[in-house]
């Protein structure tokens, strides 16, 4: 079954494979929804155990950590009211090594850092992107490696359809 650990390792392997084979290219990662808690810590990883800081990291529809983020999905917002709700469901994804702190992550990071959120996403909302962007901001040195766009709820991009935006890779270049 799947942990963050494992994650990791994989895009750790994924990202020595690439590197090998790039040549002088740049190379990003780009995380969507969870991915961008995965993204954060691979960066983290290479920056602190090998010393190589990652070209950028791109989060699209991302969130601070795993239990804020599950406390805020709307598929959890029945169960907030029951008694137990933190212990049962929020404490559960600690119980499987699940943390994902993107929020910890980018206060070590040292590459450019761009957060993308559209203000319609439903799944994970926008304020926990921003939330992440603050910390970011407030823990870089250069605070212009550090850019948070949001996409207008009336382009109906919602939490799938960033990548969708004819204007997004001007917005990432």
């Amino acid at each position: 079954h799947p942990t963050e650990s494992g994650f990791t390792t994989d895009v750790l392997a994924l990202y020595d494979w690439a590197k090998a084979r790039s040549g002088n290219s740049s190379i990003l990662f780009w995380g969507h929804s969870l991915g961008t808690g995965i993204a954060t810590n691979v960066a983290r990883k290479l920056q602190e155990e090998r010393g190589v800081h990652v070209d950028a990291v791109v989060l699209e529809s991302s969130y601070t950590n795993i239990r804020e983020a599950a406390a805020h999905i709307p598929i959890t917002k029945i169960y907030r009211q029951f008694p137990g709700f933190e212990y049962l469901i929020l404490d559960s994804l600690a119980l499987g090594n699940m943390f994902f702190h993107s929020d910890e992550n980018v206060k070590v990071l040292a590459c450019p850092l761009l957060i993308l959120h559209a203000e319609d996403d439903a799944v994970l909302p926008p304020h926990l992107g921003r939330k992440l962007f603050e910390t970011a901001r407030s823990a870089y040195k250069d605070k212009t490696k550090v850019k948070f766009i949001t996409f207008p709820e009336k382009l109906g991009l919602g939490h799938d359809y960033i990548s969708f935006n004819p204007e997004l890779p001007a917005l990432v270049k």
